[in-house]
Parts: structure tokens; C-alpha cells; sequence
């Protein structure tokens, strides 16, 4: 059996109960090194087999999962976050398909989790936005037309923004086109609910700037939006006025 884990966003305590109990019980670990705690990795057994993702390619990993299957062994797969965001997964449950390998999926806390905690943020604010963008700038990996940032900053919606810490002028430039102004609310969260975390506010034309006086190149998310001001609308959910299932209004 191979079951992929989302590790979390950082801090090693931020895995998922079943994901703990599942690195204390594998035989084999391949782990996104270049990105997870290596703390994580403190829960494994002694004699447990570990392999670092960073160092091998799509066909080496699918080969140590096919020895431990024949060897009956349990294998983690440990992605950082959560696996559905850019995890490169897909590629993988297909190869175990075609094996016929049975995988299961342990959700992770998502970095986007972790940057709102850290950010002490709230995506969805009434009168403010009810939609959060999940996207990337095109790098090494493309993406589509329709899906460009200028195209999605259109929205005005929160955005976080993946893989992109290296590409701010562009990114800022993408976002004005789009529609957002210099002036508009952003922040840099650099690894997430790790011990060296950095939260750097800033605005979407001074995206740059900020990183670039932060020593940040890479391992940030980017998020932008007026959720990241002050003015919003309070909830209906505890408003005395509005009834619920739960509770008759009180005026």
C-alpha cells in the first residue's frame, strides 16, 4: 500500500493526526526534500527507509515504490502542504494505476492555510470578497491563456499566488494590468509555520521592494487583496437581527 500525506505547512506539528500515524508506521518514506521539515522525518521508524524526492526523477521514485510493494513494504509519499496544490501528483497515482498499486490520500494543511494564520487574515470578508484565487505566474511550467494573472486580477478577488516569489516586477506589473492598483493591500509569507517565518506587508506596487529588502527569493506566498485592509462588513452568522436555524433574531 502507498499512501500519500500531505505533510502540512511547515511546522511539524501542523501534520494531520493520521498523517503522524502513518510516517510511525512506514517501511519507506520518499519526501519532497527541498520543501518539508525535515523535523517531520524525526517520526519515522529507526529502521525506516528514506528517500528524498529532491534528488530523483518521476521513473526512480515509481521504482522504489514498486520494490517495497513487492516486498510488502508500506510506503509514505510525503508532499509538502496539501498534495492537490502543485504537488506533481496526478503523474503518480496514474503510474500506480497502470501498476495496479493501491494508494490512498492523507490531506495536509495547506500553505495558504498557513500564510492566513499568519497573517492573523480572514480570505473571505462580507462586502470585501467571497473568492480566493489559488494560482501561479507562468515559470518552467506553463499556463494557460485564460488563466493569466492579469486575467484573474480582473476578479478583484483575494489572490494567493504559488511559486512566484522570484517574478514579483512581473507579477506586479500583471496585477496592475489586471486591474489592482499600486495602493492595493499585499503581503509576502515566507515560510509559513516554520521557526524562520516572515510576514512582510506591503502593496502590490511595492511587491518588489519588499522582497528584495527581506533577502526573500523563493518559499513565499504571495497574497493580495483589500481583505489584507481594514473596512469589511460583519457577519449575518452572529448578527442579533438575523435569525437562524439556531437562534431567532433577539430586535
Amino acid at each position: 500500500m502507498v499512501n500519500f500525506v500531505g505533510a502540512g505547512c511547515g511546522a511539524a506539528d501542523l501534520i494531520t493526526l493520521r498523517g503522524k500515524k502513518l510516517l510511525e508506521e512506514a517501511d519507506v518514506i520518499i519526501y519532497a526534500g527541498s520543501l518539508i521539515n525535515p523535523e517531520l522525518l524525526n517520526y519515522a521508524r529507526p529502521d525506516c527507509e528514506l528517500y528524498n524526492s529532491a534528488y530523483m526523477t518521476l521513473e526512480q521514485v515509481i521504482e522504489k515504490i514498486s520494490e517495497a510493494e513487492s516486498q510488502s513494504k508500506m510506503t509514505v509519499r510525503l508532499h509538502t502542504g496539501d498534495p492537490c496544490l502543485y504537488g506533481a501528483v496526478r503523474e503518480q497515482m496514474d503510474c500506480l494505476d497502470r501498476l495496479g498499486i493501491a494508494y490512498e490520500i492523507c490531506p495536509g494543511v495547506s500553505s495558504f492555510c498557513g500564510a492566513a494564520a499568519a497573517l492573523k487574515a480572514e480570505y473571505t470578508l462580507p462586502d470585501v470578497s467571497q473568492t480566493v484565487i489559488i494560482t501561479r505566474m507562468a515559470g518552467r511550467t506553463a499556463v494557460p491563456d485564460r488563466e493569466s494573472i492579469s486575467a484573474l486580477a480582473a476578479h478583484g478577488s483575494t489572490m494567493v499566488i504559488f511559486l512566484s516569489a522570484g517574478m514579483l516586477p512581473e507579477l506586479s506589473a500583471e496585477l496592475l494590468r489586471g486591474g489592482y492598483t499600486e495602493n492595493t493591500p499585499a503581503a509576502i509569507v515566507y515560510k509559513a509555520t516554520h521557526p524562520d517565518e516572515k510576514v512582510c506587508r506591503c502593496t502590490v506596487g511595492t511587491l518588489a521592494e519588499t522582497a528584495q529588502k527581506n533577502d526573500i527569493r523563493k518559499t513565499a506566498l504571495i497574497t493580495v487583496g483589500n481583505f489584507l485592509g481594514d473596512d469589511y462588513s460583519l457577519s449575518k452568522l452572529y448578527d442579533k437581527a438575523f435569525s437562524t436555524e439556531y437562534r431567532k433574531a433577539s430586535i
